[in-house]
């Protein structure tokens, strides 16, 4: 592993000293704003859609920048962020599954940053919001507040669960990190088809488990979709739950959906589609997919044994490298660094969206060799 990163050691400074030089900069006049993607270049600003799922991000990676540079600047605007997420925080319509996106890397990575003590009620706050929607008949956390998805579970909330590892650990109370389990262990019987493909959501009987049916949203169809991005939160979400339990099942469960990534993707450029299996025409693509999946290749390769690591560690370079040198742009002229992300299959298509650059930055940080875990 040392001796692929040493071959690639000069891109990855290059590609690191790229993203210091936009985000030294970025994060200044972006300071009082909740970003999700641009406008002719410029940010938006989510603060006043304070319970948007992906309001962390941005917090999450001045966090990583802080804890890259110790720049005070990173801190300053992360924080700021915080705080606004209390609005959330403390409205129950407003906490749903991904409350681990939303405070695990800002609130959580402050406390354990810095120590803050605000910060980790907050996080805990939060986990006990996640620990609540946990369906003890049925085995599974719910997904969203609807009235017709009582009984849904999505495939994303695999990187929400180490929250609730987090808390388990952090006050010594067993429950929290049995639900997690629970729920990883119903994911990985009813959301990974054999082949190593994902089903995005699955709507179970709330008082047995059973399995229903398996809804159409975010892929290209009900029946066989395979979302990309789906298959990035269960590549990156199972090997975080290996991490935290050492569960053997679930570094298996990431490494099986991980090849099926990895299949498809090499020949396309290492730039995935946005649905797998999706038609030739429109072209759609996700490049926030690839980042993620990055992340969890990574951690893949420094959780295998040695003659395993290269293939998992050389598939997480090479897209990395294909975003870099076709999706990112790094001009002055465009705030965002990561292009042509797409919410759904057909629907918010090819734009940048924040956890793109979240976990574009993230998988070059842990190239670097930075083995802070931010889950």
């Amino acid at each position: 592993m040392d001796r692929i990163i040493k071959e690639n050691q000069k891109w990855i400074d290059e590609v690191w000293g790229k993203i210091e030089s936009k985000l030294s900069k970025t994060a200044v006049l972006s300071k009082n704003k909740i970003p999700y993607s641009t406008k002719d270049g410029i940010h938006d600003d989510y603060t006043e859609s304070i319970g948007w799922w992906t309001n962390g991000f941005w917090p999450g990676l001045m966090w990583i920048m802080y804890d890259a540079t110790g720049e005070e600047k990173y801190k300053e605007v992360a924080e700021i962020t915080e705080e606004k997420l209390d609005k959330a925080l403390f409205n129950y319509e407003m906490l749903y599954h991904d409350v681990g996106f939303m405070w695990h890397i800002s609130a959580g990575a402050n406390y354990r940053l810095t120590g803050n003590q605000k910060s980790k009620n907050r996080n805990l706050m939060a986990a006990s919001a996640l620990m609540s929607r946990y369906n003890a008949n049925a085995g599974f956390i719910r997904a969203w507040n609807e009235p017709n998805a009582i009984g849904w579970a999505i495939i994303d909330c695999m990187m929400n669960v180490p929250l609730l590892y987090w808390a388990s650990q952090e006050i010594g109370d067993p429950r929290f990190k049995q639900v997690a389990m629970n729920h990883a262990d119903k994911t990985m019987a009813n959301h990974i088809r054999p082949d190593g493909s994902v089903i995005h959501v699955v709507e179970y009987d709330i008082n047995n488990g059973d399995f229903v049916s398996a809804p159409s949203t975010q892929g290209y169809d009900p029946e066989n979709s395979s979302w990309s991005r789906g298959q990035a939160w269960a590549l990156y979400g199972f090997v975080l739950s290996y991490i935290h339990t050492k569960k053997t099942e679930y570094l298996d469960t990431a490494k099986k959906v991980a090849h099926y990534f990895i299949s498809a993707v090499c020949t396309e450029g290492f730039i995935p589609k946005a649905d797998f299996r999706c038609p030739d025409e429109p072209v759609y693509i996700d490049t926030t997919a690839g980042a993620i999946a990055a992340c969890g290749l990574i951690e893949i390769a420094r959780n295998v044994p040695e003659f395993e690591k290269k293939l998992y560690l050389n598939a997480a370079i090479e897209i990395l490298k294909a975003l870099d040198a076709e999706q990112c742009d790094w001009s002055e002229g465009e705030q965002s660094i990561l292009q042509n992300g797409s919410e759904c299959h057909g629907k918010g298509v090819h734009k940048p969206i924040i956890y793109g650059d979240y976990y574009f930055v993230e998988a070059i940080y842990k190239l670097k060799g930075n083995d802070k875990l931010f889950w």
